[in-house]
């Protein structure tokens, strides 16, 4: 819906204040192209800018900052309250302004305080609300975190807003680079909350609240959280038939509400098992309704067919765009800009043009986010629940494990590939890589971290980041699950969700000034998918088994093989993009920086150009990394970073 930012500063003036706000808000332009506001407060030196993409109440009376009506609190706010209209009713006939859902968030917040609030809404959002009273911010995130919000302090400064680039604005932003995040990210791919790629700036936690006071103390505290819920909920008692019955009921309610808006709203549709169930709910109350769908054209990467099949049968004004690779390159030194952050997602450019194709026609569009993480989509989750028994009862595994971590896996590496290159065989495996998987799986102390190991990329261990050590993760978590599939989903819930899916999904839809709905990450949808037995989600080869059923119900004959969009950046890597990804990854280039270890780059460059071995996962992570520093300010003294501290 929109972009924020402010900050704390009791050091300058006013007007220097409002300025520097401005500045910041005008690097979120993307996020809001409709109306501006910033307003600044001597009381606390509090200042907050705001952009706004104008979807319900497009009068002046939704603009932000938002005053009260009792002209306490001032408010800024992205996202959409779905159930704004309930809330309505229950605060009371009170001299509305207008309909907008800021307007309801904001007298709920003077009514009932933030807690109380926070567990009334429904909703993706973030906001930051100033107490002129009592000069208290307080900061607060959606269950999910399908919309941002970061803050830190630098130089004494409290800095907040909905990207990173706007913060950077600030003339007291501390550009020091976060060694031990960016280790994380060559791990996984994303960094993982509540980290940043910098060292004084955090990302607010998903279903969590931040309060600061007036004399700096500072309270921290979710309000939700999904591992709690997910460990708590009530098994289902019905039957496998009851549970699609529930399911239909609970997705249809999600897809209704998020349909309201002013503005036309559109679905993302893959032809899918969750884009064509969400697309044939939106369907049944919108008449014409959009979609749109994107290919590349090339052989493993083309949904378009299947998503037509589907539109004609639900009659949607559908439009399909095949992308040619030039289009699709041209758009890639674009992506560290529009991601804000390293992130190794090679899908990130085909939701960019699909979301820029979109926008053309609409400002709001329905995806599918979600239903894999809950429901058991990936071929993870039935990896972990098929290995996790075998492994879990090796005897003395643990010890197993510390004798194989003695062993010198690289060594072993090399020499069987110099065996393989004297006798000229073509290497298929790596024993020593391999043999170092198997010791890490054995040394899982639980499910959780097994997917971790999964989900890993550098096969070895990723490049070593200078000054980087290992921090625990959400994939080190113990639970309290009764399967080690549904510690698997909840994992990925937990990361690889808010921190890869709803990061990307957010970043590449609003650089294009649109507002993507996740109507599987309604909160009680998300309750209901935990509380079914895992056989209701997983078979022994396949997931998602309510969703299969209840679109077998809906669309007969519409299930297929997951697919998902498959990115050449393989291909593009040995080719189109060769010359371009061989300079950000040119050894001398690595040395120069001092941040990345060059020989695993090095190695996995040499066995991908070759064609002995796919790296494209991993060398297209260290891709986005170095093309996202050479688009910051941290490269100083030629090219060597030195913004990275202890």
């Amino acid at each position: 819906m929109c972009g924020f930012a402010g900050f704390i500063d009791r050091q300058s003036p006013a007007d220097r204040r409002t300025a520097v706000a401005r500045e910041m808000a005008d690097a979120l332009r993307h996020r809001g192209p409709d109306d501006e506001g910033v307003w600044s407060c001597d009381q606390g030196g509090v200042a907050l800018a705001f952009r706004r993409l104008s979807i319900l109440d497009l009068s002046p009376a939704g603009h932000q900052p938002m005053a009260s009506a009792c002209g306490r609190y001032r408010l800024v706010f992205n996202g959409e309250i779905y159930n704004a209209e309930d809330l309505r009713l229950e605060l009371g006939p009170r001299g509305w302004r207008g309909h907008s859902d800021t307007e309801v968030l904001l007298a709920a917040l003077a009514e009932w305080g933030t807690d109380a609030t926070l567990a009334r809404l429904d909703g993706m959002f973030a906001f930051a609300l100033w107490d002129l009273g009592e000069r208290r911010l307080t900061l607060a995130r959606d269950r999910f975190g399908e919309k941002p919000l970061y803050w830190g302090h630098a130089n004494r400064v409290l800095l907040f807003g909905s990207e990173l680039k706007a913060l950077a604005c600030h003339p007291a932003f501390d550009p020091a680079l976060d060694g031990d995040a960016l280790g994380a990210y060559l791990r996984w791919g994303w960094i993982p909350q509540p980290h940043s790629p910098y060292r004084a700036i955090n990302a607010l936690p998903p279903g969590t609240r931040l309060v600061i006071e007036d004399d700096g103390t500072q309270n921290l505290a979710p309000y939700w959280s999904a591992r709690t819920a997910a460990e708590r909920a009530a098994p289902f008692q019905g039957g496998f038939d009851e549970a699609v019955d529930e399911m239909e009921r609970r997705l249809a309610a999600s897809v209704a509400r998020r349909l309201r808006a002013d503005v036309p709203v559109a679905v993302f549709l893959s032809g899918g098992i969750d884009s064509s169930l969400l697309a044939g709910f939106a369907a049944e109350r919108t008449p014409h309704l959009k979609s749109f769908t994107i290919a590349f054209g090339a052989e493993g990467c083309d949904e378009s067919a299947h998503a037509g099949v589907i539109a004609a049968h639900l009659g949607l004004d559908h439009t399909a765009l095949e992308v040619g690779e030039a289009e699709a390159l041209a758009l890639i030194p674009d992506l560290p800009g529009m991601l804000d952050a390293p992130l190794g997602d090679p899908a990130a450019l085909p939701l960019a043009l699909l979301a820029r194709l979109a926008a053309k026609d609409v400002t709001v569009a329905l995806s599918g986010d979600g239903a894999d993480e809950l429901f058991g989509g990936y071929g993870t989750h039935v990896g972990v629940a098929a290995r996790w028994p075998g492994l879990s009862g090796v005897p003395g595994r643990f010890a197993l494990a510390a004798l194989l971590g003695t062993l010198p896996m690289e060594a072993i590496d090399r020499a069987a590939v110099a065996l393989s290159d004297a006798v000229g065989r073509r290497r298929r495996s790596h024993p020593g890589l391999r043999l170092g998987k198997l010791t890490r799986d054995l040394a899982a102390p639980a499910p959780a971290a097994l997917l971790g190991n999964l989900r890993s990329l550098w096969r070895g261990g990723p490049p070593r980041v200078a000054g980087a050590k290992p921090f625990p993760t959400r994939f080190d978590d113990p639970f309290t699950l009764a399967d080690a599939a549904s510690e698997a989903m909840l994992t990925d819930a937990l990361t690889y969700l808010p921190d890869d899916l709803c990061v990307k999904t957010d970043r590449v839809t609003m650089w294009a000034s649109l507002e993507a709905r996740l109507p599987f990450l309604d909160h009680t949808l998300a309750e209901f998918a935990w509380s079914l037995p895992v056989g209701y989600k997983l078979d022994q080869t396949t997931g998602k088994r309510v969703l299969r059923a209840l679109l077998a119900r809906r669309l007969p004959g519409a299930d297929r093989p997951k697919q998902g969009l498959e990115v050449p950046v393989g291909r593009w890597i040995k080719g189109s993009l060769k010359d371009w990804a061989g300079d950000l990854l040119s050894p001398a280039r690595l040395a120069r920086q001092g941040l990345l270890d060059p020989a695993p780059v090095a190695m996995a460059w040499e066995e991908h150009q070759s064609g002995r071995k796919d790296w494209s996962g991993e060398l297209w992570t260290a891709l986005m990394l170095q093309a996202w520093l050479d688009k910051t300010a941290v490269i100083a003294c030629g090219d060597r970073i030195d913004a990275i501290r202890p």
